[in-house]
Order: structure tokens, then sequence, then C-alpha cells
């Protein structure tokens, strides 16, 4: 079995870990990340040098992402592999969704998933999306528009909803 392939993209918010196979995006992890340790220190993980098999897919993440910070792209098309629960694939298909610049709160994204009661489980599988970014979790706010959790920390969503020109009352 392969190692994980993982390389570094400096970003307005911080420097990104993007983690990989030949086939997919496998991560994308802040420097805040709440998610576990970086892939760095995972023995398993092995930087990318350019020649290996996730070279390219890594590399296309990486320029796609550079991109949308320098702001002139708002879609990603990247192939991903999450690692989740049926739910949790679910909702991250749901946050592919939502529209670059817009939001939606977690009662709002239950409620296409069919359950309005399922607003907690919504949050929950948010909160544990891996592909952040570019599966935009940071697009999912409180019902009242307020900045709610964010694994890569509140200045970070502050910062990509402002980068979108989402408008909104951010609550205290």
């Amino acid at each position: 079995m392969m190692p994980t392939a993982f390389t570094r993209v400096p970003s307005p918010i911080g420097e990104l870990i993007l983690t990989g196979s030949e086939a997919a995006l496998t991560g994308v992890y802040f420097p805040t990340s709440r998610r576990g340790p970086p892939p760095t220190h995972q023995a398993s993980w092995a930087e990318d040098n350019g020649q290996g098999p996730a070279s390219d897919l890594l590399a296309r993440a990486a320029q796609q992402l550079t991109e949308y910070f320098d702001g002139t792209r708002t879609t990603f098309d990247l192939p991903l592999e999450a690692l989740g629960s049926v739910f949790e694939h679910r909702v991250w298909n749901a946050l592919r969704t939502i529209p670059y610049g817009t939001t939606t709160s977690y009662g709002e994204l239950a409620l296409r998933l069919g359950d309005v009661s399922a607003t907690r489980a919504v949050g929950a599988a948010n909160g544990k999306n891996p592909i952040p970014i570019i599966i935009p979790c940071h697009r999912v706010v409180g019902s009242k528009g307020e900045l709610t959790g964010f694994g890569g920390g509140l200045e970070q969503k502050r910062w990509l909803l402002e980068h979108e020109g989402v408008l909104m009352k951010f609550g205290a």
C-alpha cells in the first residue's frame, strides 16, 4: 500500500496541507485543524516530491486553490475521496451544491436532505468534512446568519466568507 502523499500550499489563511492518492484528493488541513495532527506527523504519510503517483493530482489541487484565493476560481474540478459514513457523504455532497458567494444554515441543509430534525447531525457531519474549502463547509452558518464553528477556526471562516463577497451580519 502506497503512503498517503501530501504537499504544502501557502494561502492567505495560513499554510494548507493537501493529502491525496494517485486517484483523488483526500484532505485539506488548516494550520489550526481540529481533526487531529497535521499529516506531517503521520508515519504513513510522505511529502510529495513532484514525482510520486499523486503528484499531478496534488499539483492540480494546489493550482485550483491558488486560483480560488486569487479570486479567479469559484468552483473546483477535482476527484475527491473523503472517508465517512453514508450520511456524512450525503451532507458533503449537499455542501458542494452551495454556490460560491452564498450561505445556508444547518437547518436548511437538513431540510434539503429531507429531515429537518437532523440539524445537529448535519452540523456534526459538516464538522467532520475532511476536504474543507473544496467541499465548502464554510458556507454553512447558524439559523440567524451567525458565524458558527469551523475546523480551521472562526477567523479563517470569516475570511473565506468575506473573500467570497458574502454580505451577512455575523453574530458575536
